[in-house]
């Protein structure tokens, strides 16, 4: 089967601290957002087994990159290939770029999952559905989904909404899809995109969104049946306050922590915490529920709740519920902090000392 991961968002709700870097590479709970989606991919299993994973990309790096990562970590598990989207036109825009570029006329299942999207769910118990479906969670505040409207039964949409003003429900989508009529969706986007009778109205500088929710609800209206799976957790990974969320969470299921490498001094470790071996620390406190990737250099400093990335360092500081970018430098602070990817933060007193 063949899963397709659109990953062309600039990812801005979590700027400054992916402001050079993919959203879906920003590191959490010891590993980058995408390698826990490839994780809950290997464990797939039987007739739905994985083989092939198309990412779709913005322009620039971030496809070279995704890639990169992808078949470095995942070479022995999964084939991937890649198209570019030119354009931020929409979630729907993606998904039709991809089909027409290399699905053709290939009828059998896709399963979509956003790469911001990370889920606590049996995704096995879902590919085993004889129709369409999508992975639903319900949510506090449903305007700022998209929301499925389910028949008496509970189990069918009814009706697809794209962040209603006046939600029917709040049964939000969260980004996995799996899709059997697969030539019918291309159809469906085809409709939207090719037949938007606005186009030619447009300013040139404008560009229009189109959204695979509005796609889902013509292939209801034309009456193929998409029924709704509730996911156990949907871990949000699109803001600094809900990616520091998300690594508690995973932390927390991981419930062990790992040993700080060796060199290490005088340290205190509370557990759950996640260390990369070539990380040096001396004299800190870690934990709990801290990540921190490779490269990272920690002294005389305690730190609490906080994702910090590959290469970063800091000295003489006291930091919870704080997101640090790729090699920023942070130097006597205290506090919550999102500091941004080679930024630097020092205190007067500690100015020139790093």
């Amino acid at each position: 089967m063949k899963v397709i991961i659109p990953a062309a968002g600039r990812g801005t709700r979590l700027f400054p601290a992916a402001l050079t870097m993919p959203k879906t590479l920003v590191y959490v709970a010891g590993k980058p957002i995408l390698g826990h989606i490839l994780d809950n991919l290997k464990e797939i299993k039987g007739d739905n087994k994985i083989d092939s994973i198309g990412f779709i990309t913005g322009t620039g790096e971030s496809g070279n990159r995704i890639l990169e990562y992808a078949n470095i970590s995942y070479k022995h598990r999964f084939s991937f290939d890649h198209v570019v989207q030119e354009e931020p036109r929409g979630l729907g825009d993606a998904i039709y770029l991809y089909l027409k570029e290399k699905c053709h006329n290939d009828d059998n299942p896709i399963l979509i999952i956003l790469s911001d999207t990370i889920v606590d769910a049996d995704l096995d118990n879902m590919l085993k559905s004889e129709c369409n479906s999508i992975a639903v969670k319900k949510v506090d505040d449903p305007t700022q989904f998209g929301i499925v409207e389910v028949k008496n039964d509970g189990i069918y949409a009814e009706k697809l909404w794209e962040k209603p003003k006046t939600p029917p429900s709040n049964l939000a989508i969260v980004g996995i899809y799996f899709i059997r009529d697969v030539l019918l969706l291309f159809e469906c986007l085809k409709e939207i995109i090719e037949g938007d009778s606005n186009k030619n109205t447009r300013k040139n500088s404008e560009i229009k969104e189109y959204q695979l929710t509005d796609a889902l609800q013509k292939m209801l209206e034309k009456g193929k049946s998409i029924i709704t799976y509730n996911v156990d957790a949907w871990l949000d990974c699109g803001s600094p306050k809900s990616l520091i969320q998300t690594n508690r969470y995973l932390l927390k299921k991981l419930a062990q922590s790992y040993a700080i490498p060796g060199g290490g001094i005088g340290n205190m470790i509370i557990p759950p915490v996640v260390i990369d071996s070539s990380a040096k620390i001396e004299n800190s406190i870690i934990g709990p529920y801290v990540s921190i990737a490779g490269g990272v250099e920690i002294k005389n400093s305690i730190i609490e709740d906080t994702i910090i990335n590959e290469e970063a360092k800091i000295t003489r500081s006291m930091i919870k519920e704080s997101l640090i970018g790729y090699k920023a430098i942070l130097n006597g602070q205290t506090g919550r902090l999102t500091i941004g990817d080679y930024s630097e933060v020092a205190s007067a007193i500690f100015a020139s000392d790093k």
